[in-house]
This record gives C-alpha cells, structure tokens and sequence, in this order.
C-alpha cells in the first residue's frame, strides 16, 4: 500500500509518514484542547443550574411581595423555601461539577478543582450567617431583602472571577463582572424589584453565559 503525500502533508507528516516537528506540535496542541473541552464541558450545565435557580428563585421572590408582580402573587413562604431549594441544588451542582472538572487531573488540579467547588458551599453559609446575625441585631425584614440577594450575587461574582483566574477562562471572567454589576445595583430599585433584577440580570448572564460556552465548546475554540 502506498503512502498518499497529500494526507500526509496535511496530517504535519512528511513522505515517509513520518510526523514533521510542526505536526508533533499541532498533535499536542489538539490533543490539549481536547482534554481542556472535556474538563470544561461541566462547566455549562453549571452555568445553567444557576441561570434556572437565579431566574426561577428571584421570580418567585418578587411575585411574594406586595406590588411586586403584578399578574400573580406566590406566598411568602412557598417563595422562600423555593428560593431554598434551587439555590442549595445549585450550590449541590457546583460541589459536583467542580470536583468533576479536576478529575483525571493529577496535582494543583484536581486541589484546585476541589476548593473551588467546597467554595460555593462554605462562602454561601457564611454569607447566611452574617445576615441571620444582622437581623437578629434589629436589621428589618425589608432590608434583609435588599442583604440576602446582593451579598450571594457578590459571592457569585467573586467566585467566578476567581475562576477565571485558575481556569484563564475569558468567559468566567465577563460573567463575573456582570454578576458583580448586578448585584451592585440591584439594592437601589428597592424592594421587591430588587428581585426582579436578580432574576432578570443574574439569571440572564447565566443562561447567556451558558450557551455561549456551547457555542464555543462546538466550535473547538
């Protein structure tokens, strides 16, 4: 059987078969963006578990209050233990999801994999506790309502910039900020449209985020 030098030319090898230096190069370079697709392939059903909870959730919250949603209104306490319930799924999701990512990776890795996922769970109860000892030092209902969706949205945003910075991920990067922003603002429109903020702002860079990852995950880049 003879060699086809058109396919091996274009395969970096020369007439023989051989691999050229420049298709060793590019072999690596192939085979690392796809261990790298593979580790970060978690990642979006990460962002969507959280685009689900955010959305989901903070609806939930605003239709709670009065004047907030105007077509329907939840019970407060279906609406919280909701909120609850998609937001600890959602921590579960990162716990997970983060360990996953480190898996097959040997070293810094797989701990560095492993922190960052045990830190969604350990800054979310730390967040909770500092606004449970707020209100239990006269902070109001109304402001514990402003507190709790900006201080979990800033330990959202701060965690994905940090993220960004172990996985070098552009995309993690502009969520981050974006989350930061929301979270930001969101106290300024006051109760109950805080929560519509959240729902709007922060569940839409999730979702967003989300598909932009498979986009870029489908192309190869």
């Amino acid at each position: 059987m003879t060699n086809n030098p058109d396919l091996t030319n274009q395969a970096g090898a020369d007439q023989e078969g051989v691999l050229t230096p420049d298709g060793m190069l590019q072999l690596v370079r192939d085979q690392q963006r796809q261990v790298e697709q593979r580790q970060l392939a978690p990642v979006i059903w990460l962002l969507v578990s959280w685009g689900v909870a955010w959305f989901v959730g903070f609806l939930m919250l605003w239709s709670a209050w009065p004047g907030g949603n105007p077509w329907f209104q939840v019970p407060g306490l279906v609406a919280g233990v909701t909120f609850g319930v998609l937001i600890a799924a959602a921590i579960a999701a990162s716990v997970i999801l983060g360990v996953r990512i480190g898996r097959g990776v040997k070293g810094q890795s797989t701990f560095a994999g492993a922190v960052y996922g045990s830190s969604w769970s350990i800054s979310g109860a730390a967040f909770a506790l500092v606004g449970v000892g707020l209100m239990q030092n006269g902070m109001s209902t109304e402001l514990a309502s402003l507190y709790f969706p900006s201080a979990f949205a800033l330990m959202a945003g701060v965690l994905y910039l940090a993220g960004a910075a172990l996985w070098r991920n552009v995309g993690q990067l502009v969520l981050g900020i974006a989350i930061l922003v929301v979270a930001s603002i969101a106290p300024f429109f006051g109760q109950p449209t805080n929560n519509l903020v959240m729902a709007l702002g922060g569940g839409g860079a999730f979702l967003i985020a989300a598909i932009a990852t498979a986009v870029s995950l489908k192309s190869g880049r």
